[in-house]
């Protein structure tokens, strides 16, 4: 027969027999965990380091190649060049490129370039007049102000009095390789030489030679110095109008 003291010792002890039971239930837990953890690891792989350690209310982060959040491109590529990410941002590091095959410009700008051509060849200046218009159209012969004679101006800026120097200038100038600048622009035009557009100190040994034919070595040291090409050059509209034959920066 239970007395009344078995039971209230007996009732004392559960909730001791219930801790007991529920931290060797919470040790076998973990070392069962453990033990998976033991035998799903794969030989030779390294150990996860102890900083990485996962919530597990969280989802696991995104390993590469896996779908997730993408990282954001990086400032600079793998060859160390800065990547600009910028909307509308140009590569302004890209050089113009040269051109030397004139069919590969609008019909009105070839013509306009073969009656220049045929005109300084010709060693006499006055039948440039009629190619280069008038008022707002006239082409442009010097930085600044404009001039109300240019064929006057284009002889005075000539070594010899009859202005053939000046031509043989626009003949060489003209008789080079080529850019096409300020696409999609009003400013847009053909201009000769392509040095115009050129990184000076960047020229190969072949582009150094083809700039010598219009200058002098010395002209090339202060150009270089100055920072870009500051002698003649001859630029076209698309539509064919001669804008100028200027020398300057």
């Amino acid at each position: 027969m239970r007395t009344g003291k078995d039971i209230s010792s007996r009732i004392a002890l559960a909730p001791v027999l219930l801790a007991v039971g529920l931290a060797a239930g919470s040790v076998l837990s973990a070392s069962s965990a453990y033990a998976l953890s033991e035998l799903q690891k794969i030989p030779g792989q390294p150990d996860a380091p102890a900083t990485a350690q996962q919530n597990p209310q969280q989802p696991a982060a995104p390993q590469n190649g896996s779908s997730g959040v993408p990282m954001p491109d990086p400032l600079v590529n793998k060859e160390g060049q800065s990547v600009d990410k910028t909307p509308g941002a140009s590569d302004n590091s890209k050089p113009a490129e040269v051109i030397y095959d004139i069919s590969k410009v609008p019909e009105p700008v070839r013509k306009m370039r073969e009656q220049i051509v045929e005109a300084a060849a010709s060693g006499d200046l006055e039948r440039l007049r009629p190619l280069m218009g008038t008022g707002a159209d006239q082409t442009q012969v010097t930085v600044g102000e404009p001039t109300d004679d240019p064929i006057g101006t284009l002889k005075d800026l000539s070594g010899d009095p009859d202005g053939d120097e000046i031509l043989a200038i626009m003949l060489d100038v003209i008789s080079t390789g080529f850019v096409h600048v300020g696409q999609g622009t009003p400013d847009e035009m053909y201009v000769w030489p392509y040095f115009a557009e050129k990184d000076l100190k960047s020229l190969t040994p072949p582009e150094r030679v083809e700039l010598l034919r219009i200058v002098t070595a010395g002209d090339l040291s202060d150009m270089q110095e100055f920072g870009g090409y500051n002698f003649y050059r001859v630029g076209i509209a698309p539509d064919g109008k001669w804008k100028f034959f200027t020398a300057g920066d």
